[in-house]
This record gives C-alpha cells, structure tokens and sequence, in this order.
C-alpha cells in the first residue's frame, strides 16, 4: 500500500508499515520482546528523520533503510551474528541513482551458494574473515579461499553486467550503466 504523497507522517508510516518491519525484524531475532525493542528504535528514527525524506517516492525503501541500519546496529552491539540469507535489496539501497552500488547484492546473489555466503558474511555484514570461517565451519584458509574466488566471480559480474573494463593495476574501472541498460537490475 503506497502512502499519497501530501499524507506522509510518522502515524501513517506506522499504520503503513509496522506489521511488515515488525515481521522482518522478527525473522532476524526470533525474540518478540526484542523486536518490539527495535521496531520502537526505528519508528523514533523515523518520527525524527521524516522532515529529512527528500524524495516522497521512496518511502518505503527510506522505512526499510533505517530498519535495516537500526537492526545491524542492534546486531553489532549485542554480537549476534544474522543468519546467512539473501537480505532484500530495497532493505539496503536508498539509491536515486543507479549506481555500482544498486548492483553488489544482486550480483552477490546470482554467485553460486558456496561463494555467495562468505561474501555476504564478509563484505555486507563486515566480518572478519576468522569469523567467518568459524561461522561457515571451514578452516581459515577456506574462508580466504571462498572469499578471494568470489571476490573475482563479483569482478566478472560487474564486467559482464555493466560493462566494466580492468585497468594496468587489475582495478574495475568504467562508467556504470542506466538501470534500464543493467542486466542485474532491470
């Protein structure tokens, strides 16, 4: 359900969207007292943020965006680890351009599970890579292993996708596609 644009306020935000955040929340917790916990944190932020709200049409990505933060600052604080899942872009990106950015998560999730994790583990949740040989139950050099061939699967992806070229150091150097022209994200 889309909110009209004159309507935007923390009260319809709230009658809008609390039983979806509430349920992604919960699907990251597994614990009711703590997601109500955190679902308050993200409607305060919301209530002193909504002035800030630019673009009317992005709402819901704006909402799922400071739930997003809000429950990986929880995460990071309480040291629990979220599971290993494909998180939902509109969760992370609160893009109005189409950037290289709009394309890491679809191209992280179109690798191969074996790789696909460690990435997620490594490069969007930020872990170590001990931490995420422990996580995985592999040896450390496994961890390495897994996150460097992924790494290159991820270089390929955006060279196939957005046309992306290596330069004389082997960095990804180009100009970034249109969403309409990106194979990942159409």
């Amino acid at each position: 359900m889309e909110i009209p644009k004159t309507d935007i306020t923390s009260e319809n935000l709230w009658q809008t969207y609390a039983n979806d955040l509430k349920r992604y929340v919960f699907s990251q917790i597994k614990d009711e007292e703590i997601t109500n916990d955190v679902l308050q944190e993200v409607f305060i932020k919301i209530h002193l943020n909504i002035e800030n709200l630019r673009e009317k049409s992005s709402v819901k990505s704006w909402v799922f965006t400071i739930a997003h933060n809000t429950l990986m600052n929880f995460l990071n604080k309480k040291s629990v680890s979220l599971p290993v899942e494909d998180i939902p872009d509109d969760f992370i990106t609160n893009e109005e351009v189409h950037s290289a950015k709009s394309c890491l998560l679809p191209l992280i999730k179109n690798l191969p599970e074996k790789y696909r994790e460690p990435l997620l583990l490594s490069e969007i949740q930020g872990k170590k890579q001990s931490e995420v040989a422990d996580v995985l139950g592999i040896s450390l050099s496994g961890a390495k292993s897994r996150i460097q061939r992924g790494r290159k699967l991820l270089q390929q992806g955006f060279m196939d996708c957005c046309h992306y070229k290596l330069n004389e150091e082997g960095f990804l150097v180009g100009e970034h596609q249109d969403k309409a022209d990106c194979k990942m994200c159409k």
